[in-house]
């Protein structure tokens, strides 16, 4: 299986996950923070949608540059889920296209003329595009949890749901 397969078919059962979360998302309480310094609620679920998007970067381009970027505006669930699966949809045909090759160039993130760091895109892709995901969507699930929404299954049954078919279903 070729680099970009493996990170796609991972890429996909991490998707289906974060879309769930990312549907549970009250833009009636997008303003709520957990904590004065923490990201409101309404822009980190748009981050986590925006995350999808740097793996097209990854593979298609070889800098990321901050300089001009401008979050996107949502404000419904409906905006959200649309954007995710455009943003996916991107990225699936970016990783099913790309050759191993291109996993052994370095990629850099960029602030205009600042580099805040470059690694081979094999990294970038691990750490950046996936485990960056995966992080911001944990933090997600912290503030539904607050606001008392009951969280779906992730790598095994949640406190909210102990279904183990929902969850075997996720792998197979």
């Amino acid at each position: 299986m070729s680099v970009g397969k493996m990170f796609l078919s991972e890429l996909q059962l991490e998707s289906e996950v974060t879309r769930k979360y990312l549907a549970l998302v009250p833009f009636d309480q997008a303003d709520f923070k957990p904590a004065e310094s923490s990201e409101t609620l309404g822009r980190l679920a748009i981050h986590v949608a925006e995350i999808t998007a740097w793996w097209t970067s990854c593979v298609k381009d070889d800098t990321l540059d901050f300089i001009d970027f401008e979050p996107k505006e949502i404000t419904t669930q409906e905006g959200l889920l649309s954007y995710f699966d455009a943003l996916l949809d991107e990225a699936e045909k970016a990783l099913a296209a790309v050759k191993d090759e291109e996993f052994e160039k370095n990629w850099s993130m960029t602030y205009g003329d600042d580099v805040i760091f470059t690694l081979p895109k094999m990294q970038v892709a691990r750490i950046f595009c996936m485990n960056h995901l995966v992080h911001h969507r944990a933090q997600l699930g912290v503030y539904l949890r607050i606001l008392g929404i009951p969280l779906p299954a992730v790598y095994g049954p949640s406190a909210d749901n102990e279904d183990v078919t929902t969850v075997r279903n996720m792998f197979l």
